[in-house]
């Protein structure tokens, strides 16, 4: 009877040394399958982020996540028109009023937004301090808000377009994209509607007028300037004035 009995503990005692073994594999195997989706789930997104972006160095968008986010009654204007048409004015105005260090920074402007939280601490609110490639980035593919989510992405996606695409594509794909007045995209939209002319037609004073409104192209209004917008336009056009002079477009060519 002791002899069985010391079998039967004996038996009992291998059995959970080998469930113990069972779930120690177990275990490893489950963490090297997560860490294995995740590591696939990761690549995957930024094959897709690149796949999104690489082709528009050679293909005009035919929309934007804006644009299909828009509830604006009535049609969406958005017209397309190449760098070379697009005239002198708008690309000087959008320069200056959003971005002045576009040409030297790599999608984030650092000292831009130094700048900004130091302006917080003394005004007490926080101004934008988005380069044109991030909105360019944000315009395409996302949505508006201030979510950490948001911004992580409209970060990773302002790098992978900085990598995709020259710094004069951008710049033309933003002209071509930004929201220029409810349901308005694009300065080609924008110009035929508040003044009957195309890019390359407006005057200088037309397309400060319109860069002046991207702060808040809904609440802020072209065809209703206010004082704040006349004060801004102003303003832009100071900038533009001593960008024409520093021949700032020329240093688009090498970038």
């Amino acid at each position: 009877i002791v002899t069985v009995r010391r079998r039967d503990i004996q038996r009992q005692c291998a059995a959970m040394a080998r469930r113990k073994r069972k779930t120690r594999k177990k275990a490893p195997s489950i963490l090297r399958r997560v860490l294995r989706a995740s590591v696939y789930a990761g690549l995957g997104f930024i094959v897709l982020s690149f796949l999104l972006v690489l082709p528009l160095r050679w293909f005009n968008p035919v929309t934007t996540a804006f644009m299909l986010q828009d509830d604006s009654a009535g049609d969406l204007m958005y017209e397309w028109v190449d760098w070379k048409d697009i005239g002198l004015a708008p690309k000087l105005a959008v320069v200056a009023a959003e971005d002045q260090r576009f040409a030297d920074h790599f999608g984030i402007d650092v000292g831009a937004i130094k700048k900004a939280v130091e302006e917080q601490d003394e005004r007490g609110s926080l101004r934008g301090a988005s380069t044109i490639s991030q909105q360019t980035a944000k315009n395409l593919f996302l949505w508006s808000g201030r979510s950490f989510v948001r911004k992580g992405l409209e970060a990773w996606m302002t790098v992978v377009v900085e990598i995709c695409l020259p710094k004069q594509r951008i710049l033309e794909i933003y002209l071509n994209i930004a929201e220029l007045g409810p349901g308005i995209y694009g300065v080609a939209a924008a110009g035929r509607n508040y003044f009957g002319r195309t890019p390359a037609g407006l005057s200088f004073e037309q397309a400060a007028l319109l860069a002046a409104v991207l702060p808040n192209p809904v609440r802020l209004q072209v065809n209703n300037p206010s004082d704040y917008v006349r004060e801004r336009q102003r303003w832009i056009l100071t900038q533009m004035e001593r960008l024409r002079r520093e021949g700032w477009i020329t240093r688009l060519a090498d970038k």
